[in-house]
């Protein structure tokens, strides 16, 4: 799975919990919680739904990894290629 794809479905997962965010314009190297108005229970809800759809694990340690577009699809892309394998 390449990064972008990864992107999106993080894209996907904050549009189903945060219906009313304009996602055209987020930018991927800034911080997520700075571009939208999302809350740490939002941003509990996208590490349920990663896990729930995805069966990704997130330890709470490791939840600083996810503040960006960009550090999500680094920190999620070898646990989605450890899926596969």
């Amino acid at each position: 799975m390449t990064k972008d794809e990864i992107k999106q479905i993080v894209l996907d997962i904050i549009a189903e919990i945060a219906p009313d965010e304009d996602l055209s314009d987020v930018k991927p190297d800034v911080r997520l919680r700075d571009q939208l108005d999302l809350d740490s229970m939002d941003f509990l809800d996208i590490v349920m739904e990663l896990r729930k759809q995805h069966g990704i694990e997130v330890p709470e340690e490791e939840y600083p990894k996810l503040a960006s577009l960009d550090s999500c699809a680094d920190y999620l892309e070898p646990k989605f290629a450890a899926l596969k394998a």
